[in-house]
């Protein structure tokens, strides 16, 4: 736990070293000329600080959007905590009941009383898959909202037209195919940019 809370401090410190600075190339009717404008928004910035889950989110303006992170975590760790909880508790169990160990909870003694050898295997081994898999969705996550802070800082300074439109028109087509006439219904989706 030391050594996560270190790495915490260190990212954030090395964060907010990091700066951004675009070029921009002017044309005209003259030579070229390069302009340097400096912006306060960086995606590279926004995946450091993503490290620390929210932060990138925070970093993008995106206050929304950490409270969704939070409760991902939350309710992945919540799962892996208790599918381990569960884990731990049939592998004792069986541990016990095959007199593997002796010294385990009251609670894994009751389990093993209720229960098959083969029967705590199994449940041994699915509360084992699920912890594992909480774990693996926990970490598919962590880098999702690392993704998630890179392209909104990417998108930070795009700006939508007004002229971007999406049209829905229906359509009715008729088709006369020697004696055989056609209808024909349809959706048309017009997007103009």
């Amino acid at each position: 736990m030391k050594k996560l809370g270190l790495l915490l401090v260190f990212l954030t410190l090395a964060a907010q070293g990091l700066k951004a600075q675009d070029t921009l190339i002017l044309k005209h009717d003259g030579p070229v000329e390069s302009a340097k404008i400096k912006r306060s928004h960086s995606p590279k910035t926004a995946t450091w600080l993503a490290l620390i889950p929210g932060a990138g989110q925070a970093y993008n303006r995106k206050y929304w959007k950490m409270p969704i992170v939070y409760a991902g975590f939350g309710a992945t760790i919540y799962f892996a905590v208790t599918n381990g909880d569960d884990y731990h508790l049939y592998r004792d169990a069986y541990d016990y009941k095959m007199g593997i160990h002796t010294d385990v909870s009251q609670h894994a003694i009751e389990e093993a009383a209720k229960y098959t050898p083969d029967n705590l295997i199994t449940l041994r081994d699915y509360y084992r898959r699920n912890m594992e898999l909480s774990w693996i969705i926990t970490a598919v996550w962590y880098v999702l909202q690392i993704i998630d802070a890179n392209v909104d800082a990417h998108f930070f300074y795009y700006e939508i037209g007004d002229d971007l439109t999406l049209h829905f028109e229906p359509q009715f087509n008729t088709l006369n195919n020697f004696n055989y006439k056609e209808n024909n219904i349809g959706l048309s989706l017009i997007l103009n940019f």
